[in-house]
């Protein structure tokens, strides 16, 4: 699925208009990632949290060559299901 079809599934569960569907996604998107880039974690009850981590230094391999190369430390944007999104996902497999 992608943000248009996103946008028409919303459009129609809540009965309102596309356009009115895509301006509240595109602002929750847009809050959730200014809100994870500045540090905060954000926690939709149910759904999942979004948060920064911090990803260590370590040492990779360049592929082409296979010589060691130093990948630097990172911060990383983060998702971690929540416990009915995960139900949700193993009882559709059943």
């Amino acid at each position: 699925m992608n943000k248009g079809e996103l946008v028409d599934k919303i459009a129609e569960k809540a009965n309102v208009t596309k356009k009115d569907a895509d301006a509240v996604l595109s602002a929750l998107l847009e809050s959730i990632v200014e809100a994870v880039s500045s540090g905060d974690k954000v926690t939709l009850v149910g759904f999942g949290t979004f948060e920064a981590r911090d990803r260590q230094a370590r040492e990779g391999r360049n592929p082409s060559t296979g010589k060691p190369i130093k990948i630097p430390a990172t911060r990383v944007p983060a998702f971690s299901a929540g416990k009915l999104f995960k139900e949700k996902v193993v009882a559709s497999k059943e």
